[in-house]
């Protein structure tokens, strides 16, 4: 009878023990745009994810974000496991796997179906500089040393253009997307490189920069660390590559997701390479 009562109470408290287990994840990312649009950007996709994990795994799900203000603190996060995954730009995800080979891909971002989005060199709308050749003698905006866009392929289109740093008056990084594209509106530099969308954001608001041109970059991967658990891994994965159609995703991922692998992102590797002839 004590043997009976003990193995009740035994059962009891490990069914209150399931019923009352949370799983507790860290989401990471960096500040490309300003951090209260980040958040505005992220929250409801990150509740979306909460809600939908823990009904998934049986167990309740909590998200917590962490936005870094400097791309390299949110490769370390990830790599180093202090997140538990991460939205990255392709340069990221390649850095962070130098740095922790067991980072992994969740999902890769659609765009129309399809895994490149653009990338744009802006001038002032006024400027007389009609090709990459004009910009020689000229000064140049990057974004983040560590940037995609921002850096490494604009860098790279530069250099096949002929425009080497040594060519320029002079450059300088300027960190976020929306900065870039602010300091050329505002005259301070002659050219500089920023993500499509902010650069449409910024026409629309009046600041007056046009495209010079524009180029293919690869859609960013969703990332998780590598001491994820292999069932949390799986859920997530599922839940984002269903979710194409959920309105929440959409704020985050206009078409949903893709399935990625690390092979979409060798184009990156690529260009990061001859960036370094800059």
């Amino acid at each position: 009878m004590v043997l009976t009562l003990f193995v009740l109470v035994t059962s009891f408290v490990l069914v209150g023990e399931q019923a009352n287990a949370e799983i507790n994840l860290k989401f990471g990312t960096y500040a490309a745009d300003k951090p209260t649009e980040t958040v505005k950007k992220y929250r409801p996709f990150l509740m979306f994810l909460e809600s939908r994990l823990s009904a998934e795994l049986g167990e309740e799900v909590n998200i917590d974000m962490v936005i870094a203000k400097e791309y390299e603190t949110s490769i370390d996060q990830l790599a180093t496991g202090e997140v538990d995954f991460a939205r990255f730009g392709p340069a990221s995800y390649v850095h962070a796997t130098t740095q922790n080979p067991g980072v992994q891909i969740v999902a890769m971002e659609s765009k129309n179906g399809q895994k490149t989005f653009k990338g744009i060199i802006a001038v002032h709308k006024d400027s007389n500089i009609e090709s990459l050749d004009d910009l020689a003698g000229l000064t140049f905006a990057f974004g983040d040393e560590l940037s995609t866009i921002g850096r490494y392929l604009s860098q790279a289109v530069l250099i096949e253009a002929g425009i080497s740093s040594d060519d320029l008056h002079s450059y300088e990084f300027l960190g976020r997307h929306d900065t870039v594209g602010l300091a050329v509106g505002a005259g301070k530099f002659a050219a500089g490189a920023l993500k499509e969308s902010t650069f449409k954001k910024l026409v629309a608001s009046g600041v007056p920069i046009r495209a010079l041109m524009n180029f293919d970059n690869v859609t960013k991967p969703w990332l998780s660390s590598a001491d994820m658990q292999p069932h949390v891994y799986a859920a997530m994965q599922r839940i984002m590559l269903a979710s194409e159609n959920e309105e929440t995703v959409r704020r985050v991922s206009q078409n949903g997701f893709l399935l990625g692998a690390d092979d979409d992102y060798q184009e990156i590797r690529q260009a990061m390479k001859r960036s370094s002839d800059f």
